[in-house]
């Protein structure tokens, strides 16, 4: 018997500055879900949802529509010379998949890499403990939620969470050590997640919001070819998704340490 969706509440945020586009005005529908099937979240993915924790969100902006869904279409996808290149950068990396957790590397290792965002974008200074590591992460029993660890000479310097599901990987957060930047992490850990969907006959990896507008989310455009969600359907319409001819392949030094993949 499939799995029943536990749906604890759901609401609209109010309208608020936007935190990509700050000439905008955003907002999301955000649903709290304490249960659902791999199969039920996989046709949420389909229309446009995000998962983070309990809270599975999506754009429900008044007057924009930039932020738009991409996913990468796996059995088509090569690389430009460019990712090649960040390949072979990285080929001493090792690959570790397992179920999502949380230790004291993982914790040394957001930490750092969050005071680097602090220093380098301004983000709001703060440390987190193991109990808020797991609430922001962990909430919620989920069988498909996985993570990506990144090593070097066996020190972690990546973590990667990503869902496993039937036919799709979701490409949630990813964080790193700040001395791995100049190697093109971000760029690095994309490819092995499609690399990983490709070897486990998974046909799209989803990579959260495109906006062409930002430096920090339209790197994604050069992960090809890929889809985008013309519209935010509702559970009883069919997604729309259309490949766009204007992608940019190769694009300008990616931007793709940013961690949200939202």
């Amino acid at each position: 018997m499939p799995q029943p969706i536990l749906e604890l509440f759901r609401t609209v945020e109010p309208p608020r500055q936007c935190s990509y586009l700050p000439d905008e005005t955003a907002s999301l529908e955000y649903r709290v879900v304490g249960q659902i099937s791999a199969t039920e979240y996989e046709s949420w993915l389909s229309r446009g949802w995000r998962r983070h924790g309990w809270h599975f969100f999506r754009p429900a902006c008044p007057n924009c529509v930039k932020c738009q869904s991409l996913r990468v279409d796996v059995a088509a996808f090569q690389p430009t010379k460019s990712q090649r290149r960040t390949l072979k950068r990285n080929s001493d990396v090792r690959v570790v998949v397992q179920p999502a957790s949380v230790s004291e590397e993982h914790l040394r290792l957001y930490n750092d890499w969050h005071a680097d965002m602090h220093v380098r974008s301004g983000w709001r200074a703060e440390e987190i403990d193991a109990r808020q590591y797991s609430e922001s992460f962990l909430m919620g029993d989920w069988e498909f939620s996985q993570e990506f660890l990144y090593f070097r000479n066996d020190r972690l310097i990546g973590v990667g969470l990503v869902d496993v599901l039937a036919d799709s990987l979701s490409s949630v957060y990813f964080y790193h050590d700040p001395e791995w930047r100049p190697n093109g992490p971000g760029t690095f850990t994309i490819l092995q997640e499609i690399e990983y969907a490709r070897a486990h006959g998974k046909r799209w990896v989803y990579l959260g919001y495109y906006i062409a507008e930002c430096q920090s989310m339209a790197y994604k455009n050069r992960f090809g070819p890929h889809e985008i969600l013309a519209w935010y359907p509702e559970a009883d319409e069919s997604p729309q998704w259309n490949r766009p001819a204007d992608t940019d392949p190769e694009g300008p030094t990616d931007g793709t340490t940013s961690a949200t993949r939202r």
